[in-house]
């Protein structure tokens, strides 16, 4: 449970929190980060904290942090739309990325399964990165694990 940026997520390993400050639409903040490893797979939430709830900033936001993924492996995204629980009941809209690739010095094949939403002064991204995909059944379990209060 992390109630500072309000939300609950389920993940494989003791997770290791880290934050650092990023750029997006010519604006400072701040990207807090929830790691946790299991086998090759890192799983990780990732939430960005913004001065307003503007809906522009929360768009070039996401649009931020999807297009940083998928450059990661040297690929483009397509986000499709998926649905992302409320604590309290309920959805809201969200998007999903899935890209393949190569990263690193060394060229290694990569996959990138990630979900992002906004609500509020908050855009969120839940990311699986691995050799090779998961199980089905385990990104299921991470990314339906993840509620917004």
């Amino acid at each position: 449970m992390n109630n500072d940026d309000g939300y609950e997520v389920t993940l494989p390993a003791k997770p290791r929190a880290n934050e650092r400050k990023i750029e997006i639409a010519g604006q400072p903040m701040t990207m807090r980060m929830q790691t946790a490893e299991a086998g090759d797979a890192v799983f990780a939430v990732g939430a960005v904290v913004l001065p307003s709830a503007d809906p522009a900033l929360q768009r070039a936001t996401l649009d931020f942090l999807q297009q940083g993924l998928a450059r990661n492996v040297n690929a483009t995204p397509s986000a499709r739309a998926t649905q992302i629980e409320l604590a309290a009941g309920g959805r809201v809209l969200g998007s999903e990325i899935e890209v393949k690739g190569e990263s690193g010095e060394k060229r290694e094949a990569r996959t990138i399964h990630a979900r992002f939403v906004a609500r509020g002064a908050h855009v969120y991204q839940l990311v699986i990165v691995s050799d090779k995909p998961p199980p089905r059944e385990q990104a299921d379990q991470f990314f339906t694990s993840f509620k917004l209060f």
